[in-house]
């Protein structure tokens, strides 16, 4: 793997992996809800989050977060939900050899 100047980690050229599925479930003038499926080894892309959000697992493990200070493993355990703002940068990797997923609340200004 390549890392950029802002130590934002690159795939090498070839080297893709699979992609996250993200599937709508609900927009409101004040929610966007979206379950996401992450085949082992699947990954969501390097984007940055528009909105405050919450994310409720719903399987037991673990990603991997590349972050633009570097990459670390986040364990996550179905049914505890947690909060993060918007502006949020990274790259979301399933490294389990099962799918993973997640339900994802976008909390609309």
């Amino acid at each position: 793997m390549l890392v950029t100047a802002r130590n934002v980690p690159v795939r090498a050229p070839g080297n893709t992996m699979k992609k996250a599925e993200g599937i709508p479930q609900l927009e409101t003038d004040r929610v966007i809800v979206t379950e996401w499926r992450f085949p082992p080894g699947a990954e969501t892309g390097f984007h940055v989050h528009g909105h405050d959000y919450v994310v409720i697992p719903l399987t037991t493990g673990t990603l991997r977060l590349e972050e633009p200070a570097g990459t670390r493993d986040a364990a996550l355990t179905a049914g505890a939900s947690y909060a993060r703002p918007k502006g949020i940068a990274h790259n979301v990797i399933n490294v389990n050899d099962f799918e993973f997923r997640f339900v994802e609340v976008e909390l609309k200004p």
